[in-house]
Protein backbone atom coordinates (compact mmCIF):
# COMPACT_ATOMS: atom_id res chain seq x y z
CA UNK A 1 0.00 0.00 0.00
CA UNK A 2 1.40 3.64 -0.63
CA UNK A 3 2.72 5.86 2.00
CA UNK A 4 -0.61 8.00 1.29
CA UNK A 5 -3.31 5.17 1.92
CA UNK A 6 -1.79 4.20 5.31
CA UNK A 7 -1.29 8.31 6.21
CA UNK A 8 -5.18 7.91 5.26
CA UNK A 9 -6.05 4.93 7.73
CA UNK A 10 -4.02 7.21 10.48
CA UNK A 11 -6.20 9.94 10.37
CA UNK A 12 -9.11 7.77 10.00
CA UNK A 13 -8.68 5.96 13.33
CA UNK A 14 -7.72 8.98 14.82
CA UNK A 15 -11.02 10.65 13.84
CA UNK A 16 -13.40 7.95 15.18
CA UNK A 17 -11.03 7.53 18.35
CA UNK A 18 -11.77 11.87 18.46
CA UNK A 19 -15.29 11.20 17.67
CA UNK A 20 -15.85 9.47 20.90
CA UNK A 21 -15.08 12.24 23.20
CA UNK A 22 -17.54 14.31 20.85
CA UNK A 23 -20.15 12.32 21.33
CA UNK A 24 -19.38 11.92 25.09
CA UNK A 25 -19.22 15.39 25.47
CA UNK A 26 -22.76 15.91 23.49
CA UNK A 27 -24.40 13.31 25.37
CA UNK A 28 -23.51 14.43 28.47
CA UNK A 29 -24.50 17.95 27.52
CA UNK A 30 -28.01 16.59 26.64
CA UNK A 31 -28.37 14.90 30.09
CA UNK A 32 -26.71 17.57 32.13
CA UNK A 33 -25.10 15.25 33.91
CA UNK A 34 -21.75 13.50 32.92
CA UNK A 35 -22.73 9.69 30.56
CA UNK A 36 -20.84 7.15 28.65
CA UNK A 37 -23.30 6.54 25.75
CA UNK A 38 -22.57 2.95 24.01
CA UNK A 39 -21.20 4.82 21.25
CA UNK A 40 -18.30 5.78 22.74
CA UNK A 41 -17.36 2.05 22.96
CA UNK A 42 -18.25 1.84 19.27
CA UNK A 43 -16.17 4.53 18.31
CA UNK A 44 -12.86 3.50 20.56
CA UNK A 45 -13.40 0.14 19.39
CA UNK A 46 -13.49 0.89 16.01
CA UNK A 47 -10.71 3.78 16.05
CA UNK A 48 -8.35 1.59 18.16
CA UNK A 49 -8.37 -1.30 15.87
CA UNK A 50 -7.44 1.01 12.95
CA UNK A 51 -4.75 2.63 14.63
CA UNK A 52 -3.54 -0.87 16.23
CA UNK A 53 -3.31 -2.18 12.37
CA UNK A 54 -1.54 1.48 11.19
CA UNK A 55 0.88 1.24 14.53
CA UNK A 56 1.55 -2.47 14.00
CA UNK A 57 1.71 -3.45 10.19
CA UNK A 58 2.97 0.52 8.84
CA UNK A 59 4.88 1.70 11.40
CA UNK A 60 6.07 -1.71 13.03
CA UNK A 61 6.07 0.32 16.28
CA UNK A 62 5.73 -2.17 18.98
CA UNK A 63 4.94 0.75 21.67
CA UNK A 64 2.21 2.11 19.97
CA UNK A 65 0.89 -0.98 18.79
CA UNK A 66 1.05 -2.34 22.22
CA UNK A 67 -0.76 0.64 23.36
CA UNK A 68 -3.75 0.73 21.26
CA UNK A 69 -4.29 -3.51 21.41
CA UNK A 70 -4.40 -2.93 25.17
CA UNK A 71 -7.37 -0.61 24.97
CA UNK A 72 -9.02 -2.58 22.71
CA UNK A 73 -9.43 -5.51 25.62
CA UNK A 74 -10.92 -2.96 27.37
CA UNK A 75 -13.31 -1.48 24.54
CA UNK A 76 -14.81 -5.10 23.86
CA UNK A 77 -15.04 -6.02 27.66
CA UNK A 78 -17.10 -3.04 28.22
CA UNK A 79 -19.50 -3.67 25.04
CA UNK A 80 -19.59 -7.34 26.15
CA UNK A 81 -20.75 -6.28 29.81
CA UNK A 82 -23.31 -3.32 28.42
CA UNK A 83 -24.59 -6.18 25.81
CA UNK A 84 -25.33 -8.83 29.10
CA UNK A 85 -27.15 -6.06 30.98
CA UNK A 86 -29.23 -5.24 28.39
CA UNK A 87 -29.87 -9.32 27.92
CA UNK A 88 -30.80 -9.32 31.99
CA UNK A 89 -33.00 -6.97 31.55
CA UNK A 90 -35.05 -8.11 28.15
CA UNK A 91 -34.75 -11.52 30.12
CA UNK A 92 -36.76 -9.93 33.19
CA UNK A 93 -39.08 -8.17 31.17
Amino acid sequence: MSNQLWLAIGFLGQACFSMRFILQWIASERRKESVVPIYFWYFSLGGGLTLFIYAAVYLKDPVFALGQGAGLFVYARNLYLIWKKQQRFQQAS
